[in-house]
């Protein structure tokens, strides 16, 4: 029988060996993390890069799809609560319990957490603005509207569709500008959104190579090789079965949209 003290020490090691350290992140200005908003392995690793780069004081900030641009924890101390945070960032729509490590580890290390999507208020305005479509080739508008008739599951309307794509293409934009405001010289902001809009060949790389001077950018896009993004690592990470989005979808799109 092993000593106590001996086969703690085994264990330990064969934990560590299970487990192997994240490879080292790039020194890219601009770190980009594609992510699938319903596996928790993506944004927990997510965490974990926040957690590193702030404890060699690297990050400026966090820049998040999941708060609307101009909202921010800038006005925080470190030690405020989940509640504190959810109001600053004005949360809604969002599985709070699915973000709260990667936005609390930012705030406890105090680091700034940055909305950086289109408001709410802006989408009117966004989808019936026709100037959006030539932001982009008509290559990066296929893809789009590909990942949009896929993301509504093949139900979305047809006349629908041109205003979605504007949609997504403002979502970018407003993401690449917030990246950019939150930029400090000898640091790195991270990006956390999802794989569309980190995607090099229809999201936010685009609109970040457009600014005099254009930033460094990696892009990080969890999940295995295959699909059609274009990133320059795909990362590894543990899939967590989850319902079929597409039910229930159909009813949804049926109800008339509510009035403003």
């Amino acid at each position: 029988m092993l000593p106590t003290r001996f086969a703690a020490a085994l264990l330990l090691a064969l934990a560590a060996c299970a487990s192997p350290p994240p490879p080292p992140l790039p020194d890219a200005q601009v770190l980009i993390f594609g992510e699938q908003h319903d596996q928790p392995d993506h944004q927990r690793q997510t965490a974990q890069a926040v957690r590193r780069l702030a404890d060699q004081g690297r990050l400026a900030a966090l820049v998040i799809e999941m708060a609307e641009r101009g909202r921010s924890t800038t006005s925080l101390p470190h030690d405020a609560d989940a509640a504190r945070v959810r109001a600053a960032l004005a949360w809604s729509g969002w599985e709070w319990p699915v973000y709260e490590g990667v936005v609390m580890t930012a705030v406890r290390a105090g680091v700034p957490v940055l909305g950086g999507n289109l408001p709410r208020a802006a989408l009117r305005e966004t989808m019936a603005d026709a100037s959006r479509d030539a932001l982009l080739d008509a290559g990066a508008r296929e893809r789009l509207a590909a990942a949009v008739r896929e993301g509504h599951c093949g139900l979305l309307p047809a006349e629908q569709e041109p205003g979605m794509v504007r949609v997504q293409i403002g979502r970018d934009q407003s993401l690449a500008a917030t990246v950019i405001e939150a930029l400090r010289p000898g640091q790195q902001v991270i990006l956390l959104t999802g794989a569309q809009h980190a995607s090099r060949d229809r999201g936010v790389p685009l609109h970040l190579a457009r600014q005099a001077p254009a930033p460094s950018v990696h892009v990080l896009i969890f999940g295995e090789q295959g699909h059609d993004l274009a990133a320059d690592e795909l990362r590894a990470a543990r899939f967590t079965p989850r319902p079929d989005p597409c039910e229930g979808l159909a009813q949804r799109l049926r109800q008339p949209p509510a009035k403003s």
